[in-house]
């Protein structure tokens, strides 16, 4: 029995609904990097205690969506220089020995049950630039879902991965989660759709042949092209 007086813990349930809010608006784009998340307008916005939306926004930082900072209070990650280049030696850690690991298994020829899973994920992305294409998460004019498209990127990467049959670097890969998400949001600007799935349709097939350079090379574009985007960010400031 709770001692008396003891605030009562909040619903996961009601948790979870802040929080799926909360982290749709940054993976989207509404909340823009470094933007402070507040308490009291989120539990007015959603009906809930503080509490419930202190405890969302701490799953927020656990995904590390979220920064939480002594007197400042937690705001949007900011995905800085310092965060790709980061998030980046960790995917390269991960997804080349994964392939290396997979080219020892397979040879110069993987079977479809290997690369399967990722070219379907491929086919669903190219199949988002249809008529069918949802407008409700639209940029502009765009009528790209790209919350999609960020979910649909993470589960290509995570397929590749899954090639390995490590268990233990396929789990490490999957803790990235919400970030792996969040790294396509950040590279929009430099991609249509259709150039996204050429690229990724590129390093599929050169996996058999190239395995871990090829992966290497695709980690090593998309990092120079969001570390330029930033230093460029920088000077006009």
């Amino acid at each position: 029995m709770p001692a008396t007086g003891a605030r009562p813990e909040p619903s996961p349930t009601a948790v979870e609904r802040v929080a799926a809010s909360v982290r749709t608006d940054i993976l989207s784009g509404a909340l823009a990097p470094g933007t402070p998340l507040r308490e009291e307008s989120a539990a007015l916005e959603h009906g809930v205690s503080r509490h419930t939306v202190r405890a969302a926004f701490q799953r927020l930082v656990a995904e590390r969506l979220a920064v939480a900072e002594p007197y400042r209070g937690v705001r949007v990650v900011s995905f800085d220089r310092a965060e790709v280049i980061a998030l980046q030696q960790l995917r390269a850690a991960l997804e080349v020995e994964a392939v290396r690991i997979a080219g020892e298994r397979f040879g110069d020829v993987w079977p479809d049950a290997a690369l399967d899973p990722a070219r379907d994920a491929l086919a669903r992305m190219a199949a988002l630039d249809g008529p069918g294409a949802s407008a409700d998460e639209a940029v502009g004019d765009d009528p790209v879902d790209w919350l999609e498209v960020e979910r649909l990127h993470a589960e290509f990467h995570h397929a590749v991965v899954a090639a390995s049959g490590s268990p233990r670097i396929i789990d490490a890969h999957a803790a990235l989660g919400s970030e792996l998400l969040l790294f396509v949001l950040h590279i929009r600007p430099h991609y249509g759709l259709d150039a996204l799935v050429a690229e990724h349709r590129a390093l599929l097939e050169q996996l058999p042949a190239r395995g871990p350079d090829a992966v290497r090379e695709h980690l090593e574009h998309s990092t120079a092209l969001l570390v330029g985007s930033r230093s460029r960010e920088g000077n006009d400031e």
